[in-house]
């Protein structure tokens, strides 16, 4: 059996979570791990400029890497939408 590395172990916990991100026409990509175990994300396609961009990322996407990998630190997202921006678009649907 592979030993999997943590960005492995990484994109499999975000995986689980694509095809919700995906319905959305969204999705997420690893921009780095740290050396002290913090995890950074970028979210691309509609999931970058939508409103609820701050739930997904702190209910989903960080709650499923720190379930699945403990040795994250923390998981941050660089590029997420404000509430208060006014560009931030609902997804379809909502």
């Amino acid at each position: 059996m592979k030993v999997m590395n943590l960005k492995e172990k990484v994109e499999q916990a975000l995986d689980t979570m694509r095809p919700f991100l995906e319905t959305d026409g969204g999705n997420v990509v690893i921009e780095e791990i740290t050396d002290d175990n913090i995890v950074r994300l970028r979210l691309i396609g509609s999931c970058a400029s939508c409103s609820m961009s701050i739930m997904t990322f702190k209910a989903g996407l960080e709650q499923a890497i720190k379930k699945a990998v403990p040795e994250i630190a923390s998981v941050e997202a660089i590029n997420l939408t404000d509430f208060s921006d006014p560009n931030a678009i609902m997804p379809p649907g909502r």
